[in-house]
């Protein structure tokens, strides 16, 4: 806790009077475009991987990047809610990442007793699991993580169609969904195709208009 501190200290001393300007814009309110679903893990760092700045990203952390299907009435919800009418977003990402916890909870369910909330949670990404049991994929195999993580970043896709923010502005193209899978150990992004459905390397955006097509169905399939 000292060390923390301490990076409050020197971000009032240093860091702050430089970015002054900046924080005083931002303190009578927000405009971002983006809003990232993300996981709650130490080693993902939403503002670090993008390089953005304060105000730039609304982010919603949460224990494997979950988002629950509509009518839940659960803190992602009121996120995407509040973000999708009081904000100007464009882009919402679902964003999961290498060696994820909560993914290899999923696996194990059954040895989640002594953490009833933990295991209700992650049982809303059995739809993930269940596919990847139907690709007959082996939970010892070294892939096998990575293939859970990338189908529950689908799966949360597809519950995010089910709000009636989300559906509306995919209708009138306002509005795009992405899918992110970051690797802790080299910096990579993946990111979801599913017009081909397949994981490819994180490219520059190409200025497009937005078209029903391009945020058309992402059904799960396989990762």
């Amino acid at each position: 806790m000292n060390r923390i501190i301490q990076g409050i200290q020197h971000f009032q001393n240093e860091v702050f009077p430089k970015r002054r300007a900046l924080f005083q814009r931002l303190a009578s309110g927000q405009n971002p475009e983006t809003l990232i679903v993300a996981c709650s893990d130490s080693r993902v760092c939403i503002d670090l991987i993008t390089q953005t700045e304060p105000g730039d990203l609304f982010v919603c952390r949460n224990a494997g990047n979950i988002v629950p299907a509509y009518g839940e009435g659960d803190a992602v919800a009121a996120s995407i809610e509040y973000g999708l009418t009081k904000l100007p977003i464009r882009d919402l990402v679902v964003c999961g990442h290498s060696d994820c916890g909560a993914m290899k909870g999923l696996m194990h369910l059954h040895a989640l007793d002594e953490m009833p909330n933990v295991r209700s949670w992650l049982e809303r990404s059995q739809g993930a699991y269940h596919a990847f049991e139907t690709d007959g994929t082996d939970t010892s195999s070294p892939e096998a993580l990575t293939l859970l993580t990338k189908l529950n970043i689908r799966l949360q896709l597809e519950h995010l169609r089910s709000y009636p923010q989300v559906f509306a502005r995919l209708r009138r193209s306002t509005l795009r969904l992405h899918g992110w899978f970051y690797r802790i150990e080299t910096g990579e992004v993946e990111v979801w195709d599913a017009l081909e459905d397949v994981w490819t390397p994180l490219r520059p955006a190409v200025p497009a208009r937005l078209t029903r097509r391009a945020a058309g169905s992402q059904e799960v399939r396989h990762a």
